[in-house]
């Protein structure tokens, strides 16, 4: 680790909230996966019981959770305090944010069950232990914007408002406002 980061006194998880380069297997970042895993896990099990005494949870799981939202679990996020969703959005089952750096879910969303919300990065060229370090690109989808089953938004990528991208799309770059979007890579195909 030294070698990395001999002029840097930051931390790991210092480096990581600023979206540098950073080691992924630090204890005080492991600490704050648990927590999140734990309180994931009880927001699965409260909705069992009943959907608005499990809310709270949700709310200590994520940044910020918009009146008349709901999230069919199970929900896997790395850490949930860097992910804001919006008002009235609904999320379908076996949502993966992985949320190393900022994800804004904003009003009015419909994300399909099995979407991946990806913001970590890895290095590509080579060096050792290189499978040890990681940064992140926020992701942002406006308002209004759905995102069929299965679909994966990679690092860095904002969608616009009013758009749709199909089931199973890999969405690998921004996508403009007001289109429809398909793919591997997901481009725009049509105007709404």
């Amino acid at each position: 680790m030294s070698t990395y980061f001999a002029d840097d006194p930051r931390t790991n998880l210092e480096r990581m909230l600023a979206g540098d380069l950073y080691i992924a297997d630090d204890p005080a970042i492991a600490h704050r996966v648990q927590n999140a895993m734990r309180l994931a896990a009880r927001y699965q099990a409260a909705c069992l019981e009943d959907p608005v005494k499990a809310r709270p949870i949700l709310e200590e799981l994520l940044a910020s959770v918009g009146e008349g939202v709901e999230v069919r679990p199970p929900l896997y996020v790395d850490y949930g305090s860097n992910i804001t969703i919006g008002a009235r959005t609904f999320v379908n089952y076996n949502l993966t944010a992985l949320d190393v750096a900022r994800i804004t879910i904003g009003e009015d969303c419909q994300i399909g069950p099995n979407v991946q919300l990806l913001t970590p990065t890895h290095p590509v060229e080579p060096q050792p232990r290189r499978d040890k370090l990681e940064a992140a690109l926020p992701i942002t989808i406006g308002n209004n914007v759905w995102l069929g089953g299965g679909v994966i938004v990679c690092p860095g990528v904002t969608i616009g408002d009013n758009s749709v991208i199909g089931a199973g799309s890999v969405v690998t770059r921004d996508i403009p406002a007001d289109v429809v979007a398909v793919g591997n890579p997901a481009r725009p195909i049509r105007d709404i």
